[in-house]
């Protein structure tokens, strides 16, 4: 099964390359968003609620990936393969992201005001007076905070149980999109609903966002950025998006801000058009290791 789990991360990557997400009306994560939205309301107890939802919801997720692939695995291990490559695609995001990134590093040098306007696709901030730097340095953080939520999350939990079984490899990477998905739609201190959700996505988000900050660092061939990245990657209030945002700051060696709230690499300035173009560039590189890795931890048990 394991050479199914080859070809499930091949089938994920190819996909990436040539579609970039799946159309909304077919994506799983839509659909999940959509079962969530109920939740996202005042409750009498919102806490027990925000516990239930936090527990029951990506589990339901990862049990109809992994009970699907595991079907299709009676058929035969390839079609396994296809289908859990096709649920990890879905559960991964990059190259989308990347492009708009540098739509709005392009627009924030032509058109201000339409970069601020395009820049809610990245960043949850009010960008209404942000100057031109400040809008790029949103762009950057955006960019390198997704590799690991985005992508290197799901791949990491694929990767790590793919070994063992391609269903459950393929539900755990289906479990952790649905566990960021719910800290992306409920995790705010103003949804007490959302307090369980915020606080497991920390948890599951503390390995996958030091390894992105490696990965960073390995595709630039530069290990020493991780140690410049550890005076800073505290600042925000997240305890896991500081590390691959400070390491991309060392990378670029510019500086990068949510206004009122962090700053990373204090002494460098906001970054330009240029820094924004490297550090997607430095992204891109980091995904495609991951997806090496992910491969490479099915391969070595596929021949071994």
């Amino acid at each position: 099964m394991t050479v199914a789990g080859v070809l499930a991360v091949a089938v994920a990557a190819g996909l990436e390359a040539l579609l970039s997400e799946p159309p909304t009306r077919l994506h799983p994560v839509a659909w999940f968003g959509r079962a969530v939205a109920p939740f996202d309301r005042r409750w009498a107890t919102p806490r027990a609620v925000g516990v239930a939802v936090a527990v029951a919801l990506p589990l339901v997720a990862a049990a109809a990936v992994g009970g699907a692939v595991w079907l299709a695995g009676t058929v035969h291990p390839l079609v396994a393969g296809v289908l859990a490559g096709i649920a990890l695609f879905s559960t991964t995001s990059l190259r989308m992201l990347l492009d708009e990134a540098r739509r709005v590093n392009e627009l924030a040098g032509t058109d201000l005001a339409a970069a601020r306007t395009a820049l809610r696709s990245l960043a949850g901030r009010d960008a209404t007076d942000l100057s031109a730097g400040a809008v790029r340095s949103a762009a950057a953080e955006s960019v390198a905070e997704n590799l690991a939520d985005g992508l290197v999350a799901p791949l990491f939990a694929f990767a790590v149980l793919v070994p063992i079984s391609l269903p459950l490899a393929a539900g755990a990477a289906a479990w952790v999109k649905a566990v960021n998905t719910l800290d992306s739609m409920l995790g705010y201190r103003s949804k007490p609903v959302g307090w369980a959700s915020a606080r497991l996505d920390d948890l599951v988000m503390w390995v996958p966002a030091r390894l992105s900050a490696a990965l960073l660092a390995a595709g630039a061939g530069s290990p020493r950025a991780l140690g410049r990245a550890r005076r800073w990657a505290g600042a925000p209030p997240s305890p896991n998006s500081g590390w691959p945002m400070a390491t991309l700051a060392a990378l670029l060696d510019v500086r990068l801000e949510k206004p009122g709230v962090y700053v990373l690499h204090p002494d460098g300035p906001l970054p330009g058009d240029e820094a924004v173009e490297r550090g997607v560039a430095l992204v891109r590189r980091a995904g495609l290791l991951a997806y090496v890795a992910a491969g490479t931890s099915a391969g070595v048990f596929a021949w071994s």
